[in-house]
């Protein structure tokens, strides 16, 4: 690492560079892509046609189109030709609405080995845009590590060798952030892309995207997580990105109508300040508010998603996370959003690991980090999960898939397929909190056992098997994984429409797609097939239209207007999807409907299943789930919930399990689930429009205005 900042100004070395004309922000939109090519340094400018806008809409769009042009079927994720696209969208970057700061990274994952999109919040999005750039485009791999810098005070882009060691993330934010900056008031100008050395030596590496705390005076970070995303990144060579942009305004989009988003935002404002404190106290506890309803609802995730509650669950309780978070703090990870949702915990001294000893900042832990680093390890330190949450950032890992991970080996370990010659001493028991963080530490150092587990659950199952002799069905049954990608950190054995909503997915088990657990399990609101296909359609259409707009999706139902319980459908929350629907007219000046909105992600969630078609996946077998996401698969489960399982097969199967033994209940119960699920998706596809084999069918993809000439071709050679 440089010993100084000044040595790193002196190391810089620019590679290649680029002077551009600022493209002006024009109701949402530049009209310009930055295209750069790493293997060669080329660095261009490419227009944003009329097109593009009409059906790609923006980010998760732009990058799904970008990438389905950059790469061919056969392009694997460490090839040179493989992407990473970075956009926001027409509404990213307005002040005025809660939630608009996000953009999406999309690319082909090392995990499913096919599309990965993930959301991330900071100021590079928003940066990126005004600098003069609807998205990023980068291809190709460097020799050795790069930063690329993208100046959009002075119209430069400059790709540089500079002395900065990669390994820590949070080093890097800081350090480069300080490198760019004039003084202490212009750190806030500038965001910086990077991973950590989990990127390097795991399949879960994830970007960190920066943004300036001016109260803490730090560069704090937000995670695009999922998928492996950061270790395309570091695969490349990529050290780090960096934005600066100066000039920020509320005008800064250029929107067509201003005075109808500042109206709407003031509107929305008023109910956070109202409500907040008395619906979901995201101000307080930001998405750690979810611990003690998910236990108390039997939701939470326990000892690899065996269980839905525990009785040590008030070590991680939303007060007692609550009690750790500084409190007061402005916590918005963009300008103007009142959810301030982005906690953290200040002065956190760390016991382990390369920086024990030291006082940092760790941003947050939030709901997933505590359920899966935590919970679903059987660890209930609040203490443990903080560090924990703090290595995985700065290594660059996702934690959703480190706390699968982890979970999955410690059943593993307690069924005695694996053990400690083969963990290398590590008794890997579930609640073990020392096992696990040194785990964590050995994944993102690439040593020891961590060089198995940061590859994967999927391939960590075909490992055990292999080599280990383990049974491969009951490996299957167990790992919780789905195209590759580790399951988000719910307990879905007891809503079907959740269990949808996790594996068929385009890109694997995200809550980000649909998340239906209250609508269907709390409060019975989906009781038939076909009205959880219905939610299996509206939800997923829905929450990608925050991915194509650089919306975050908290503002939308983690706050509650007034009245929205006497609505027709209250769980839409409708007053505020008309909100984003006047907002999105009010920046672009087009004149969409609720209806539009939802055709708009239609066209873009077909378009990413025939993507996902063209590299071999994409069919009903894809969408299969692992039988623990559907019901229990060991005696202890079925005990755990006997009296609930035993009415179930006595009122739905009409079966009496008096006199039935254990094995017998859960062989019932099996078939009776998974015959369940299969029917849940031949309804849920012929509601989308496809085939029974998952397949867009092409009178839909006619319809929806995406029957071009190789998207036809490649449905034709699928049906």
């Amino acid at each position: 690492m440089a010993k100084s900042i000044e040595d790193m100004r002196k190391s810089r070395r620019a590679l290649a560079s680029y002077d551009y004309d600022q493209a002006e922000v024009e109701k949402g939109y530049t009209g310009k892509t930055l295209y750069i090519n790493i293997s060669d340094n080329t660095i261009k400018s490419k227009n944003v046609t009329e097109q593009m806008k009409d059906i790609f809409i923006g980010g998760k769009g732009f990058g799904l189109w970008y990438l389905w042009n950059g790469v061919k079927p056969e392009t694997r994720w460490n090839d040179p030709e493989n992407e990473i696209v970075i956009s926001s969208g027409p509404i990213g970057g307005i002040t005025q609405y809660p939630g608009s700061g996000k953009s999406l990274v999309v690319t082909l994952s090392p995990l499913t080995n096919s599309v990965m999109d993930s959301n991330v919040g900071g100021f590079f999005g928003p940066y990126l845009k005004f600098s003069g750039w609807d998205a990023l485009e980068i291809q190709g791999k460097a020799e050795k590590d790069i930063v690329i810098f993208i100046d959009g005070d002075k119209g430069k882009i400059t790709i540089e060798e500079v002395d900065i060691d990669p390994t820590a993330s949070h080093l890097v934010s800081e350090q480069l952030t300080e490198l760019l900056a004039e003084n202490e008031k212009d750190k806030k100008n500038i965001s910086i892309v990077s991973s950590g050395s989990g990127g390097e030596n795991t399949n879960i590496g994830i970007l960190n995207f920066s943004f300036y705390d001016l109260r803490r005076k730090v560069a704090r970070m937000k995670q695009a997580g999922r998928g492996g995303i950061g270790t395309v990144f570091r695969d490349k060579k990529i050290a780090a990105l960096a934005v600066k942009f100066s000039n920020l305004s509320g005008r800064s989009n250029n929107p067509a109508d201003p005075s109808k988003i500042a109206k709407t935002g003031v509107k929305i404002t008023r109910e956070i300040n109202k409500f907040d404190d008395e619906q979901f106290r995201m101000r307080q506890i930001g998405t750690a508010n979810l611990m003690t309803p998910m236990n108390d609802y039997d939701l939470l995730p326990v000892h690899n998603f065996k269980y839905g509650s525990h009785p040590d669950a008030a070590g991680l309780s939303s007060d007692t996370l609550r009690d750790r978070f500084t409190q007061n703090m402005p916590d918005g990870c963009w300008v103007g959003c009142a959810l301030s949702c982005c906690k953290a915990v200040d002065n956190f001294e760390l016991k382990t690991g390369p920086f024990k000893g030291e006082k940092v900042l760790v941003d947050g832990p939030e709901y997933e980090n505590a359920a899966g680093l935590g919970a679903n390890c059987g660890i209930f330190d609040a203490n443990y999960v903080i560090e924990a949450n703090f290595y995985c950032d700065t290594y660059g890992i996702d934690t959703i898939s480190t706390g699968t991970i982890i979970a999955f080996a410690m059943e593993c370990y307690e069924n005695g397929i694996i053990n400690k010659e083969i963990t290398g001493g590590l008794e890997l028991t579930f609640g073990n909190a020392d096992a696990a963080m040194e785990l964590i530490h050995q994944m993102g150092q690439g040593k020891g056992f961590g060089k198995i587990a940061s590859q994967g659950v999927r391939r960590m199952k075909k490992i055990f098997a292999e080599e280990y002799d383990a049974d491969p069905a009951f490996l299957q049954d167990i790992g919780m994984e789905n195209k590759g990608l580790e399951y988000s950190q719910y307990q879905a054995k007891e809503s079907l429409a959740q269990q949808g909503g996790y594996a068929m997915t385009n890109k694997g088990p995200q809550h980000d797609e649909a998340w239906l657990i209250f609508m269907d399990m709390v409060n019975n609101q989906l009781p038939t097939f076909e009205k959880k296909a219905e939610a299996l359609h509206y939800f997923p259409m829905f929450r990608t239209w925050f991915g194509l707009q650089g919306l975050c999706k908290l503002p939308w139902n983690d706050i509650v207007p007034e009245g929205n319980a006497q609505t027709d459908s209250p769980e839409k929350i409708p007053e505020h999807v008309q909100n984003y629907v006047d907002i999105f007219n009010a920046v672009t000046g087009k004149k969409i409907d609720q209806d539009e909105m939802i055709r708009q992600s239609e066209r873009v969630y077909n378009f990413q299943r025939i993507f996902n078609l063209r590299l071999g996946f994409g069919t009903r077998e894809h969408d299969a789930s692992p039988y623990r996401a559907l019901g229990p698969v060991t005696e202890e489960e079925y005990e755990s919930r006997s009296e609930r399982y035993d009415k179930q097969l006595k009122e739905d199967l009409g079966i009496d399990p008096t006199e039935m033994s254990i094995t017998d209940k859960i062989k019932e119960m099996r078939k009776y689930r998974e015959g369940r699920y299969e029917t849940l998706m031949d309804v849920v596809y012929e509601r989308r429009g496809w085939t029974k084999n998952g397949i867009p069918k092409l009178e839909k993809i006619k319809e929806l205005g995406i029957d071009f000439p190789e998207v036809v071709d490649v449905v034709k050679k699928n049906l």
